[in-house]
C-alpha cells in the first residue's frame, strides 16, 4: 500500500511533459538557486543534505550553487560534474516515467558515485529496490531530450 501511495505521489506531481522541459533550465533551480540552496556536495561528505550559504556560492550552468564552507565549494569548482546531481536534480521516476518532477532534498540517494534525487521521502522507501532500473529508464528520457 505505502509502495503504491508513494507511486501516486510522484506521478501526480509529474508537473510536465518531457518535451517542455527543454523550456526549463537544466538543473532543478527555483528562483536562480541550485538545488533550492542545499549543499551538493554534502550528499558525498555528509551523507545529508545540508544547507548551503550564499557566501559560499558560485555559478554553473547557468545557476547559482550553495554551498555549507569554503571546502565544500572548493571541492565543487575543481570537478563539478562528480558532485553535480543527475538528471539536474529533478526526479528520477518521475524521468524514468517520461515525466518531471521536483526533487525532495531529503529523498536522494547516490548510485555508482553519483547523485539522484527523488520527489519524495516515501517514494524513494518505496523504490529503494529498483533504483538501478529506474535510474537506467531516467537516462534514457533524459538523454532523448533536445539540448541536454
Amino acid at each position: 500500500m505505502m509502495a503504491r501511495m508513494a507511486l501516486g505521489a510522484c506521478v501526480a506531481a509529474a508537473l510536465m511533459p518531457l518535451a517542455a522541459l527543454a523550456e526549463d533550465r537544466e538543473v532543478f533551480a527555483p528562483g536562480g538557486i541550485a538545488m533550492s540552496g542545499y549543499d551538493v556536495v554534502a550528499y558525498f561528505t555528509e551523507g545529508a543534505p545540508v544547507e548551503g550559504e550564499a557566501g559560499n556560492a558560485v555559478t554553473w550552468r547557468g545557476v547559482t550553487w550553495y554551498f555549507a564552507s569554503p571546502e565544500a565549494l572548493m571541492s565543487f569548482e575543481m570537478d563539478p560534474e562528480a558532485y553535480a546531481p543527475q538528471f539536474g536534480g529533478h526526479c528520477a521516476y518521475g524521468l524514468s516515467e517520461g515525466h518531471i518532477a521536483a526533487p525532495a532534498p531529503t529523498a536522494f540517494f547516490i548510485h555508482e558515485g553519483k547523485l539522484y534525487f527523488m520527489h519524495t521521502d516515501a517514494l524513494l522507501a518505496a523504490m529503494g529496490a529498483r533504483l538501478p532500473e529506474i535510474v537506467a529508464a531516467a537516462e534514457g528520457n533524459w538523454a532523448s531530450l533536445d539540448g541536454y
